[in-house]
């Protein structure tokens, strides 16, 4: 690794440790020329599935997609940031998990709208609107019917 302070390439790690719920490495660096400490993240190169698009057209996996649509779903919720990066995490695993080059973005839609479902009704609501472009209020009212009917279901278990 060179030195991102001198550019040397005699550097030696000093502390290694998990990060990223154990999807990284964190290493702490120490450069012998200049005696400069950085910090190095390693993380496996892992090919993603390409999106296959509701019209057809296939794109590259983007994460920042992802995020973003789940982020303004949660946009003024009460969801712990913790609670949205885990559910972050279990959904790049389901991704990663997957097994073939390709991914329609309907499976990846119904997972985000599984972990939506588990931690904000609300947001479960908005994410589903859009997700599923609801036309009219029968819509909405069918799926808060099927989402009242999931939560008694889960409740008499």
């Amino acid at each position: 690794m060179h030195c991102p302070f001198c550019g040397s390439n005699d550097t030696k790690v000093t502390d290694s440790r998990l990060a990223d719920a154990g999807n990284s490495v964190k290493r702490r660096r120490k450069c012998h020329q200049c005696k400069e400490r950085f910090t190095t993240f390693e993380t496996a190169a892992l090919q993603m599935p390409r999106i296959i698009k509701h019209n057809g057209n296939r794109e590259p996996f983007e994460l920042r997609k992802l995020e973003t649509g789940i982020l303004r779903a949660l946009e003024k919720r009460p969801v712990a940031t913790k609670d949205i990066d885990h559910a972050i995490q279990r959904i790049l695993q389901k991704i990663r998990g997957w097994g073939e080059r390709e991914c329609a973005a309907s499976v990846v839609g119904d997972w985000v709208m599984d972990e939506l479902r588990k931690m904000d009704k609300v947001a479960y609501i908005r994410f589903a609107s859009v997700y599923r472009s609801f036309q009219d209020l029968d819509e909405f009212r069918q799926t808060i019917d099927n989402l009242e009917k999931s939560t008694e279901d889960i409740s008499h278990d």
